[in-house]
Parts: structure tokens; sequence; C-alpha cells
């Protein structure tokens, strides 16, 4: 069964550079929907990596970031320990 992907035309045009590249260096014609294959099962290899490709980036704070939310915090004068927060989480 083959079914249709929808794609822009950047991506549309990558993956034609990319199936020239292949004839290129192995002399050897592959459609796209073998290129895209291949992808997948590369992506399903490395499931994590791929997941990860989606997650929002996260970079260090600013300086100016991290004052202005330390600025927020507040000294109760009580220590509280590791086990203090064990007690409290888990009884």
């Amino acid at each position: 069964m083959v079914t249709s992907v929808k794609m822009d035309d950047d991506t549309k045009s990558r993956l034609e550079r990319l199936q020239a590249e292949i004839r290129l260096k192995t002399g050897n014609r592959v459609t796209q929907q073998e290129i895209l294959a291949r992808l997948v099962e590369h992506a399903i290899e490395s499931k994590a990596d791929l997941i990860d490709s989606f997650r929002e980036k996260r970079v260090p704070l600013a300086e100016s970031e991290r004052e202005k939310f330390h600025d927020g915090m507040v000294s109760s004068g009580v220590s509280t320990s590791e086990e203090d927060i064990d007690d409290v989480l888990y009884g």
C-alpha cells in the first residue's frame, strides 16, 4: 500500500538532492520512498534522539534572569535537611 506524504518545497528539494547524491556516490538509483523508509528505520533505532529533537531547547539563563529569579526568594531562617524533605514527601 502506498500513501502520499505532504512536505514543504524546501524539504522536497532537500530529499531530491539527497537522492541525487546517493546515486552519484553509489551508482545506485533509489526512490524517494526507499530513502524515507530507510530514514524511518534509522529513526526507530535511535528513537530517543528523534524524540529529543522535538523537545524545546533549553539554554543557560542569562545572569540578569537568574538574579531576577533569586530576588523573589525569601529566607525563612529555618535550615532544612534532606531528611526533613523526605519526611514531608514520604512520611
